[in-house]
């Protein structure tokens, strides 16, 4: 097994962070066209791709609380950039969703 470098983790909550926030944004675009259940089946995406980021947040947290020594820089700043704004795109897109499937009731 690799082990990898706290860079590469890092790395690896970016690019799950931003694969979310993409998808969200797709879903959006999608029901936008009108198909609800692709925008659905999106979002579900999207939402595996931000469980992914966020056991990797969640790995460096406890890490840290055992005594792991792990510096603050600006990429960790902007992993956690990315994560947020993920988390936050993902939960306008479902709110976006629901109201597609209001007005087209």
């Amino acid at each position: 097994m690799e082990i990898l470098s706290k860079e590469q983790i890092v790395m690896e909550l970016i690019v799950n962070s931003g694969d979310a926030r993409s998808k969200a944004m797709g879903a959006i675009k999608i029901a936008k066209k009108g198909d609800l259940q692709a925008a659905r089946a999106k979002i579900k995406e999207a939402n595996e791709a931000l469980n992914k980021a966020h056991n990797i947040q969640t790995s460096l947290i406890q890490g840290e609380a055992a005594g792991e020594e792990f510096q603050i820089n600006l990429l960790m700043i902007h992993a956690q950039d990315h994560l947020m704004n993920a988390i936050t795109i993902r939960d306008l897109a479902q709110e976006v969703l629901d109201i597609y499937e209001e007005v087209r009731k």
